[in-house]
């Protein structure tokens, strides 16, 4: 039978072949001779701590021996949280996913674990460990499948989090698994939760289920609204707090449908509902930061009333989009391409020329691929409205003559529906450039298969094919 090597016994072979005592170790390693003593002797449980001064006192690489102590102090003894802990927060630091996996595979079948293990998850999230985190609440979730806890559907709220990414594709299947788990969630919860599903919804533009989440969360949100507000209301020891004021939810509920009638073309009930929450009198709070947020809607509100218009065909609010525009104050990156989008969109539809105004925003063209995402919505649907923007500048100017503007938009379109795995819309950047392939140089041409031949491949990996010509 083979034995399991142990740490012990690689310390202990390490200091003969060294020629070194106890107490030398100890002077290397930062720890005193007894500790050393007791635990060549197996009278003493090592620490992650203790473990890496070990490794780095014998000269090996960080983690060397984290696999072993896996084997040695968690598998072969009943585990302890204590010890197991620290040790998954230093893999997390290390990036030893593999070992995370195995004590998460250990120790799981226990499910008096879970509670301690969610924590820690906690812990890793709040610290930016993202991947490590998800291993610990797809662990907790798998042990709690059967149990319909709270627990359970947090932990699938963190891994959809966790997981929405670049990928549209991806990102579909992440929403789609987690929907089903909304409603196990806390009250409050459930209206993050629900503002999350409509963002990512809405940069896949399914807006059957954009205006499914919104008209869910609406209801949600308006009745704690009224709860907040009652005069006998039932307190609470610790009220649970979202992650934006109350009302903002009702609002923001009403935003999503109008976004969901203007992608229908029913521009009058999109002005309808942009009605709605450009009119917040009905909000009781008067504070700062409500006053703040109202400020907020109104000025999304009234430059939609006047996209709806100009996208429904009324072309002479152009030039009061353009006041508005310049007027508008402190606007960000992403809100300069959307209104360049919603320009672009009109220009488009309606043969308007709008050089002119493309010209103003020259900067923010230059760098339509700089931005940051910092939420669900800059995440995932403002990356979306770019990679639109540049295909809407594509047709502008390959429709008007202007080849090497048109195919250079063209590529950045097709380049980020790529990065999104967003097939339909890279087949529509497809179907323009075929249109138009007679008018490309030679370069270009070579630019656009090369890339074509790049998509291709990396399909052909990544479905498990092979070309066996090549």
């Amino acid at each position: 039978m083979e034995h399991t090597p142990t740490i012990r016994a690689e310390l202990d072979r390490y200091l003969q072949q060294k020629g070194l005592s106890l107490a030398q170790f100890g002077q290397l390693s930062g720890m005193n001779r007894g500790i050393i003593s007791a635990i060549v002797s197996g009278n003493k449980s090592m620490s992650v701590n203790q473990l890496d001064r070990i490794t780095e006192a014998m000269g090996l690489p960080e983690g060397e021996f984290y696999d072993l102590f896996i084997e040695n102090f968690i598998i072969d003894h009943p585990p302890n949280m204590r010890r197991i802990e620290p040790f998954l927060f230093r893999c997390a630091e290390l990036d030893r996913l593999d070992a995370i996996r195995r004590v998460v595979g250990a120790i799981m079948d226990n499910l008096l674990y879970s509670p301690k293990l969610f924590e820690v998850a906690e812990g890793l999230l709040a610290k930016g460990r993202h991947e490590a985190a998800l291993l610990l609440y797809e662990g907790v979730a798998e042990a709690e499948r059967y149990q319909h806890s709270e627990r359970l559907a947090v932990c699938q709220y963190r891994k959809f989090t966790i997981q929405i990414g670049d990928d549209q594709s991806e990102n579909l299947k992440a929403a789609t698994l987690f929907e089903p788990f909304v409603e196990r969630l806390d009250e409050i919860d459930q209206l993050d939760a629900l503002k999350d599903l409509a963002n990512v919804y809405r940069s896949l533009r399914k807006w059957d289920k954009v205006n499914e989440m919104a008209r869910q969360m609406r209801a949600k949100a308006e009745i704690q609204y009224s709860l907040k507000h009652q005069e006998k209301r039932v307190s609470r020891d610790i009220e649970k707090r979202t992650r934006g004021p109350l009302f903002g939810y009702i609002a923001y509920a009403d935003l999503l449908c109008a976004g969901v009638y203007e992608a229908q073309g029913d521009y009058h009930q999109a002005l309808q509902y942009t009605y709605a929450y450009a009119n917040l009198d009905w909000v009781k709070e008067t504070d700062e930061d409500t006053q703040h947020w109202i400020g907020l809607f109104k000025h999304w509100a009234k430059a939609n009333i006047i996209v709806n218009k100009l996208l429904s065909g009324d072309i002479m609010v152009l030039q009061e989009y353009i006041e508005y525009i310049d007027t508008a104050g402190d606007t960000t990156q992403e809100d300069k391409v959307i209104q360049l989008l919603n320009i672009m969109i009109a220009a488009n539809r309606y043969d308007i020329d709008v050089n002119h105004i493309i010209k103003r925003f020259e900067a923010d063209i230059v760098s339509l691929s700089q931005h940051s995402p910092s939420d669900m919505y800059t995440q995932q649907v403002v990356p979306d409205y770019f990679a639109w923007c540049g295909y809407e500048l594509a047709h502008y100017y390959l429709h008007r003559n202007s080849y090497d503007d048109g195919f250079k938009h063209l590529m950045y379109s097709m380049v980020s529906y790529h990065t999104l795995n967003n097939e339909t819309y890279f087949i529509n950047c497809m179907g323009l450039f075929l249109h138009f392939r007679e008018h490309a140089t030679p370069e270009t041409k070579a630019n656009f298969l090369n890339l074509f031949e790049k998509v291709w491949m990396n399909n052909v990996k990544k479905n498990g094919t092979v070309d066996r010509r090549s």
